[in-house]
């Protein structure tokens, strides 16, 4: 299983947290999403089939791009 954090600057509330972990849980491999829209970060755990890559375009195409 692996755990990645991710910075979003565009995090503002909780409903953006919401939003982003809907779309994450969509993601065949992700288990777990979890934030804090004060420090504006997301912990996702994730297996195969989900990789970084799809993760980070999820993120990008819902307007949550993660900070690199």
């Amino acid at each position: 299983m692996n755990r990645t954090t991710f910075s979003i600057p565009n995090i503002s509330c909780n409903h953006c947290i919401n939003t982003i972990s809907k779309e994450l849980a969509g993601i065949d491999g992700v288990s777990n999403v979890e934030g804090d829209s004060i420090t504006k970060e997301i912990v996702v755990r994730w297996d195969t089939p989900a990789t970084l890559d799809v993760i980070e375009a999820t993120l990008a195409e819902i307007n949550y791009p993660a900070k690199d």
